[in-house]
């Protein structure tokens, strides 16, 4: 009898790993076949793809462009599931403790500190980019954008989805000359006292407010330098300073700031504030088109200071259960087509990573032709005013540092 129930254990086990995915494993790895068996793999799945849902139009361009074609053209279900990336991050470091090796993760939108602390601990899949056939085809891969991400070497953990830069923008009917400095942004502050705030330093957009200033009071290439402790503390001091005196003509005179930017921009829709801000130049176009923020919208970068661009990358998790599928919609939203319609003011409007030199002329001359709204800055003041990203440990010494000199210091 023993003998006989060792037999149909052997005989289960052996169904079982027959059932598995023929290329996926449990360990992190990605799949190791060509692109054919991959594809043929990842269709008919379902794929999960975490992400930041703050930004009505870039729900709407992966649920109601991106998913359809998935369906139609893979037999994938693209399933959108909006969450803030810090709780990602949580989800998985609890599971690589609990040595849980398949998840509910397939693709995580990431960059930044957020992708250093992932790749740190061994939170993600990889490399992979290397077998994404449209990104050998329309990409420059060996671009320092790609590269490293916020100085972290990116190794192919991650595939390039856009590019992106920090601007302001204001109510032309409100404002009728903007600030062009830090210096004239100040003046505005205190001359219409409660129409300006910026969202709390913990939200990425605050951040990066604050990652400006730092340019302000840096005379060096920030972007090209490593973190140092003691340069962060003498640049923060004159930081701090600035913030708070600005702060008493701040909205609610600073004594509360937005959590998110997208409390932010509520405020400026409902005409509370004059201003908003935010990572994405093209931003605004969908937000007027729905009504949410005031046809005079227009944007502006601080020609001092500049505007910080950087770019945003797709990965996979350690624990992915369709790593075949999280391959494959990658590499769609990659495609021309994809990246082609996301350039479009029509739903997300950012810049697209891609090569227009790798398209063919039709291809070149649609991602030309787009007219990308009146509230958008020429390309050539962008590309003048562009500032590289800092190390990512600037993001969390700004936003700890923060709540100390300025928000508990009234």
């Amino acid at each position: 009898m023993k003998k006989w129930l060792a037999i149909m254990g052997f005989i289960t086990i052996l169904i079982v790993s027959a059932c598995g995915p023929s290329n996926a494993t449990d360990s992190g790895e990605i799949p190791a076949g060509n692109w054919d068996v991959i594809s043929s793999e990842a269709e008919g799945s379902k794929v999960n793809l975490f992400m930041w849902g703050g930004d009505d139009g870039i729900n709407r361009y992966i649920d109601d462009v991106v998913a359809p074609v998935l369906k139609e053209k893979n037999d994938i279900e693209l399933n959108r599931v909006p969450i803030d990336t810090k709780e990602i991050l949580q989800k998985l470091q609890t599971e690589k403790r609990a040595g849980k090796d398949k998840g509910t993760i397939d693709i995580v939108w990431i960059n930044g500190e957020n992708f250093k602390n992932a790749k740190e601990n061994d939170l993600l899949a990889g490399p992979f980019t290397d077998k994404l056939p449209n990104f050998k085809k329309y990409y420059d891969t060996e671009n320092q954008a790609f590269q490293y991400d916020f100085g972290t070497k990116t190794e192919g953990y991650e595939a390039p989805w856009g590019k992106v830069q920090f601007v302001f923008f204001y109510n032309s009917e409100k404002v009728e000359n903007p600030p062009t400095s830090f210096d004239e942004l100040k003046v505005f502050v205190k001359d219409h006292q409660g129409k300006f705030t910026y969202p709390d330093p913990a939200d990425f957009t605050g951040n990066a407010f604050l990652r400006h200033l730092l340019y302000a009071k840096s005379d060096s290439d920030l972007a090209q330098s490593t973190f140092d402790e003691e340069t962060a503390k003498e640049m923060g001091q004159g930081i701090w300073k600035e913030l708070n005196e600005m702060e008493p003509y701040l909205w609610r005179e600073g004594e509360t700031y937005p959590s998110t930017l997208t409390d932010l921009d509520k405020l400026y829709g409902g005409e509370e504030v004059w201003m908003t801000m935010g990572y994405n130049e093209a931003r605004a176009e969908h937000l007027i088109k729905d009504g949410v923020f005031p046809e005079s919208t227009k944007s502006f970068v601080l020609n001092d200071v500049g505007s910080i661009g950087n770019t945003h990358f797709l990965a996979i998790p350690f624990n992915g259960p369709n790593k075949e599928g999280a391959m494959v919609v990658i590499n769609e939203l990659l495609s021309p087509e994809a990246q082609y319609e996301k350039l479009k003011p029509d739903y997300w409007g950012e810049s697209s990573p891609i090569s227009y030199e790798k398209l063919d002329e039709e291809w070149r001359n649609k991602f030309k032709g787009i007219d990308r709204g009146e509230s958008v800055l020429e390309a050539t003041v962008l590309e003048e005013s562009f500032k590289g990203e800092l190390d990512a440990a600037y993001v969390e010494w700004l936003k700890e540092n923060w709540i100390r000199e300025v928000a508990e210091s009234q």
